[in-house]
């Protein structure tokens, strides 16, 4: 069993949690979900929420939040976590989106959070990619929700992890 460097997954989570830092990170990094107002709400062990607003930058004719903007929270609900642990694994790992399934339920009309809590899911598939040479990859489920708690949309975006050596 491999041991992730528990100081670099704190590190982690507190520059992702700094606001600023976080931000800068997104405008460098990620442009179009930084324009779009896509945002990490928390990130835990178990975990991680991000966000998107309905407004003008984020929107589509049909006066609701733009699907392309709704994935963009959803994969990074699966992608911070990912790298999280990919960047405190003791090698390195490359990871790639392999596939994307979704299902729109309502307009997303607000602000709509999307919360993934497939993290020790995908823990053990960085733990497995470490010790084969092989790809591994893993499916995490991250579902958007408004304020009320209703229902605006699933995703579930596949990942694949190698080890390097």
């Amino acid at each position: 069993m491999t041991t992730f460097n528990t100081d670099a997954v704190h590190a982690f989570k507190k520059f992702a949690q700094h606001p600023f830092k976080f931000s800068a990170y997104l405008f460098g990094k990620l442009p179009a979900a930084w324009l779009a107002g896509v945002r990490l709400q928390s990130i835990q062990e178990e975990t991680c929420v991000t966000s998107v607003p309905y407004r003008w930058l984020s929107q589509n004719p049909f006066r609701s939040t733009y699907f392309a903007c709704l994935s963009m929270a959803a994969e990074l609900s699966t992608g911070l976590p990912a790298m999280m642990y990919v960047q405190s694994a003791p090698r390195r790992v490359s990871m790639l989106v392999t596939g994307m399934e979704s299902t729109f339920v309502k307009k997303a009309t607000g602000l709509t959070f999307f919360t993934c809590n497939d993290l020790p899911a995908l823990k053990a598939a960085i733990e497995k990619a470490l010790h084969q040479e092989e790809a591994v990859s893993v499916s995490m489920r991250s579902e958007g929700r408004d304020k009320q708690g209703t229902l605006i949309a699933s995703f579930t975006i596949t990942w694949s992890f190698k080890g390097k050596s």
